[in-house]
C-alpha cells in the first residue's frame, strides 16, 4: 500500500477556480487545408495505418532530525513564514492575496520583492478571447512530424523556434539536423542526444522527447504498434479505475491529488481549465495505483505539466499556455493524456528514490549539493554555515520539484531538453550540478544577507524574466562543474 503526504484542508468548494466555457468548439467534420505542410485535414482514426511517427508509410520522516543547524533561528523564521504548499486553497481571500500583481519591483526592498512575487491567477469568468490555436493540423497523418517522411519537405522556416537567438542561419541548421535524423528508419540516440543538448526546436520537441524518454522506439517500423498498445493500455487502466466512479477511489489519495492539481501553475491559463485539471488528476491517480511503493508525493503534480504542455503543442497552433484542451476531439485528448502518463512514468522511474518513504534520493542530492558548493564557492559555503542556514531548508524543493517552482514552465521545458540529452542521470546527477550553478549565481546577494533574508530570498528568487539565454548559461556552467567533479571523488575531499 502506498502512502500519501497530507495536510489539513478546509472542505469548502473550489468552484471559483473554474468557469463555464464560453464560445463554440471547433467542428470535427469541417474540411480544412494546411498549405504549410501540404496536406488536408480529414476525419480519420488517430490510430490508422498512417499513424503517428510511422515514417515508412508517412509523511516523510521529520527532516529536522537529519540535519543540525541553527534551530532556533529557523524556528523563528518558520513562525513568521508560510511555504506555498501550506496554502489553504479553500480560503479564497488568503489564496488570492498571494498573487497580487507586482508594481515597481526595483523600488522595493528584498522582503517586499519576495512578498509580491506571485501574479494574480487568471479569472476564467471573464469573457474568453478568441485563441489563435486550432484543431490538430493533420488528421490524415495524425501528427505534425509525420510529414517528415515525405522527402524534401521540412518544417516551414517561418514557424516558431525559440531556441536561443533566432538567428536565421542557426535556425536553418538546427531544423535541417533534426529533420534529417528523424527521417532515419532507425534513429541513432547518441546523435539525437548530441543535437538535443543545446535545445530542440518546438515543432520537433514532442517526438524527440518521446524518443529520449524511451517511450517511442527508435525503429520506425515498431512505432505505430507500440503507441497503439501503450495508449490502449493506459485508457484501459483509466476505465477500470473509474468504472465505479470517484466515490469508490481511495479518498485520501484522490483528495490530495485534487487539491494539488487546483494549485498547479495558477498563473497559467491552460491549467485553470477543467479539462486540463481532469486530465492531470487521472494521470496522477493511475500512476499512484500502479506504483504503491511510492504513493503520491506532493511535487509530482508539477512534473507532469511540461509533458502535457509539450504533447498538447503537437495538435495546435499558437501558445499552448492559453489553449483550452476541451476544443480538441476526445480521441486527440486521450492520446495527449496517455503519452503524458507514460513519459512521466519513465521520468519517475529514473528518480524513484526521490519518492519512496523518507525520500532518500533527495537527501543524497542535498548532501552532494553541499559538497559541491564547498569546492565551487568556499566563501558562500562559509557564509551559509556562519548564518546557520541548512541546505535542506531551501534546496529540498529544488530537488523535489526539479526547480519548477523557481522557473517558468517554458524555461523548464528548455532545461529538460538538456536533462533528457544527458541520459538516465539527467534528472538526478546532472540536476545537482544545475542546482549548484543556480545557487552560486546568487552568491553576491547572499553574502550580504542574514539568515532570515537568505531563506526568504532563496524561496522566491527573481527569475520571472529569465529567458532561454539565462537557462543556457546556467546549463553551461553546470556542465563545467560536472566535467570537473563527476567521477573524480578526490576533487570533493
Amino acid at each position: 500500500m502506498g502512502f500519501v503526504f497530507l495536510r489539513d484542508e478546509k472542505g469548502s468548494s473550489n468552484e471559483n477556480l473554474r468557469s463555464e466555457k464560453n464560445g463554440k468548439k471547433h467542428s470535427n467534420t469541417k474540411e480544412e487545408s494546411y498549405p504549410h505542410i501540404g496536406i488536408s485535414k480529414t476525419q480519420k482514426s488517430l490510430l490508422s495505418s498512417k499513424s503517428l511517427y510511422n515514417f515508412q508509410s508517412k509523511g516523510i520522516m521529520p527532516l529536522a532530525s537529519l540535519y543540525k543547524g541553527n534551530s532556533s533561528s529557523f524556528s523563528d523564521y518558520v513562525s513568521q513564514t508560510d511555504d506555498d504548499w501550506g496554502i489553504n486553497i479553500e480560503d479564497e481571500k488568503e489564496f488570492l492575496q498571494l498573487f497580487k500583481t507586482k508594481n515597481e519591483l526595483s523600488q522595493l526592498s528584498i522582503y517586499d520583492k519576495i512578498s509580491n512575487t506571485y501574479e494574480k491567477p487568471f479569472n476564467l469568468n471573464e469573457e474568453k478571447k478568441e485563441l489563435e490555436s486550432k484543431l490538430p493540423k493533420n488528421k490524415e497523418i495524425t501528427d505534425i512530424h509525420n510529414f517528415l517522411s515525405f522527402k524534401g519537405q521540412y518544417p516551414p522556416l517561418e514557424k516558431k523556434c525559440d531556441i536561443g537567438n533566432k538567428n536565421t542561419d542557426f535556425y536553418i541548421v538546427k531544423v535541417e539536423r533534426f529533420s534529417q535524423i528523424l527521417q532515419e528508419t532507425s534513429i541513432d540516440l547518441n546523435t539525437l542526444r548530441k543535437y538535443a543538448w543545446n535545445g530542440i526546436p518546438d515543432e520537433f520537441r514532442p517526438i524527440v522527447w518521446k524518443l529520449l524518454m524511451g517511450y517511442l522506439p527508435c525503429n520506425a517500423s515498431r512505432r505505430e504498434a507500440t503507441l497503439s498498445r501503450k495508449r490502449n493500455e493506459y485508457l484501459k487502466s483509466v476505465s477500470q479505475t473509474y468504472e465505479k466512479g470517484i466515490k469508490e477511489l481511495d479518498q485520501a489519495i484522490w483528495h490530495q491529488i485534487h487539491i494539488d492539481v487546483l494549485r498547479t501553475n495558477p498563473t497559467i491559463k491552460l491549467y485553470q481549465y477543467e479539462t486540463t485539471q481532469k486530465c492531470l488528476e487521472k494521470i496522477l491517480y493511475v500512476w499512484v495505483i500502479r506504483h504503491p511503493a511510492s504513493g503520491y508525493v506532493q511535487g509530482i503534480n508539477d512534473l507532469v505539466t511540461p509533458f502535457f504542455q509539450v504533447f498538447l503543442s503537437e495538435y495546435i497552433d499558437g501558445d499552448p499556455e492559453i489553449y483550452d484542451p476541451s476544443d480538441l476531439p476526445k480521441d486527440t485528448l486521450d492520446i495527449i493524456e496517455a503519452d503524458t502518463f507514460w513519459c512521466i512514468s519513465k521520468l519517475l522511474d529514473s528518480i524513484q528514490d526521490n519518492y519512496v518513504f523518507a525520500q532518500p534520493g533527495i537527501h543524497r542530492q542535498i548532501i552532494n549539493l553541499k559538497e559541491l558548493i564547498t569546492r565551487i564557492d568556499h566563501q558562500l559555503s562559509n557564509h551559509l554555515e556562519k548564518e546557520g542556514v541548512e541546505y535542506i531548508q531551501f534546496s529540498f524543493r529544488w530537488m523535489n520539484c526539479m526547480l519548477m517552482r523557481e522557473m517558468s514552465v517554458k524555461n523548464t521545458i528548455r532545461m529538460w531538453d538538456t536533462y533528457m540529452a544527458e541520459g538516465q542521470s539527467g534528472f538526478s546527477d546532472f540536476h545537482v550540478y544545475v542546482c549548484a550553478a543556480f545557487l552560486v549565481k546568487w552568491s553576491p546577494q547572499l553574502l550580504k544577507m542574514d539568515f532570515q533574508e537568505i531563506i526568504i530570498f532563496l524561496q522566491s528568487l527573481p527569475t520571472q524574466h529569465w529567458t532561454y539565454k539565462d537557462i543556457e548559461i546556467l546549463l553551461s556552467e553546470a556542465f563545467l562543474w560536472k566535467s570537473l567533479f563527476s567521477g573524480a571523488k578526490a576533487h570533493l575531499r
